[in-house]
């Protein structure tokens, strides 16, 4: 049974995944058909598309039939972080898909309402080619942080914490994309771009020219501001890093601390986005155990067959 050989995370992000593919590929056919420009190359998309397909099919086949190989546990371990990968460049295709409208104007609003200044342009004042390294480094800090809590974890051997944090993380992940399809906004330095008066990557390092490299790969039309991801992720490992590697949290507290006004300071999330954030760490903590709860339940059901899905029958 598929139950007995799967993940709750695997199952949940290969479905993910499976949808935008399907969507992706609904969304680049009417681009195709009817020359509009919004999905940028075709040739490319349609290279992602089938790349994304090919990997779960393979990574599919592996799960349901494992091969006796202790390298490939340890990348089944960690292998929802490329999930993420795959569903992030294909779900703005899905939301130009389903869900057009954008909502950033909206959050202009908010900003404005809340603080009576966009905040992204107020902060401004306090430019400073150090300040925005060190920016800069707390936001290149989130795509490392939670793999450094899962490695050293992992290599203490604390198996259940590792399970609890990947899981956790993964949920997570889900809601914001969920959310990014049901408000599609996209970042102020594309929304409000007249505003700025000021050039933050000026006269800056390696460290600024790496980010701003990393968030101009994003795909053309990114919808993927609200809520804020690099927020609800850093909040959520340095919550977990607090239970289980108190060292590491210690560490992490500085830069971590930096990312919300690091966020705000380049230009990647109104004020707003942050403030999104924080639901979506207390839903992921509360989904958590009650999603692991029932998928026990859900496999005890079943008829066990060399189940080689778990940690304990790996480690």
């Amino acid at each position: 049974m598929l139950i007995q050989s799967l993940r709750p995370e695997e199952v949940i992000g290969m479905s993910i995944i499976t949808l935008t593919i399907i969507f992706a590929s609904v969304c680049n056919l009417n681009v195709y058909f009817n020359d509009l420009p919004e999905s940028g190359n075709l040739l490319l998309n349609v290279v992602r598309i089938v790349a994304s397909a090919l990997f779960v099919f393979l990574l599919f086949r592996a799960l349901v039939h494992p091969p006796a190989n202790g390298y490939f546990q340890i990348f089944r371990d960690f292998v929802p972080f490329l999930f993420i990968l795959v569903i992030y460049f294909n779900i703005q295709d899905t939301i130009l898909l389903i869900h057009p409208q954008d909502i950033h104007q909206n959050l202009v609003d908010l900003d404005e309402l809340l603080f009576g200044v966009q905040p992204t342009v107020w902060i401004e004042q306090f430019f400073h080619p150090r300040l925005t390294d060190w920016f800069s480094l707390s936001y290149l800090y989130y795509y490392v942080i939670t793999l450094i809590l899962l490695g050293l974890l992992y290599l203490n051997k604390e198996f259940e914490n590792f399970r609890v944090v990947m899981v956790t993380m993964m949920v997570c992940y889900y809601i914001g994309f969920v959310a990014y399809m049901i408000f599609p906004a996209a970042s102020p330095y594309l929304v409000i771009p007249e505003h700025y008066s000021v050039d933050i990557w000026k006269d800056t390092s390696f460290i600024s020219w790496a980010v701003y490299s990393i968030v101009d790969m994003a795909p053309p039309r990114a919808r993927d501001a609200f809520p804020s991801l690099h927020n609800a992720i850093m909040f959520l490992t340095m919550i977990l890093a607090w239970r289980y590697h108190r060292q590491f949290f210690w560490y992490s507290l500085p830069l971590a601390v930096s990312l919300p006004l690091a966020t705000v300071y380049l230009r990647y999330h109104f004020v707003v986005d942050i403030i999104a954030a924080l639901p979506v760490v207390l839903l992921a903590l509360y989904l958590t155990p009650l999603l692991e709860e029932k998928w026990t339940e859900l496999r005890s059901t079943v008829p066990a067959h060399n189940d080689l899905s778990t940690s304990e029958a790996k480690h």
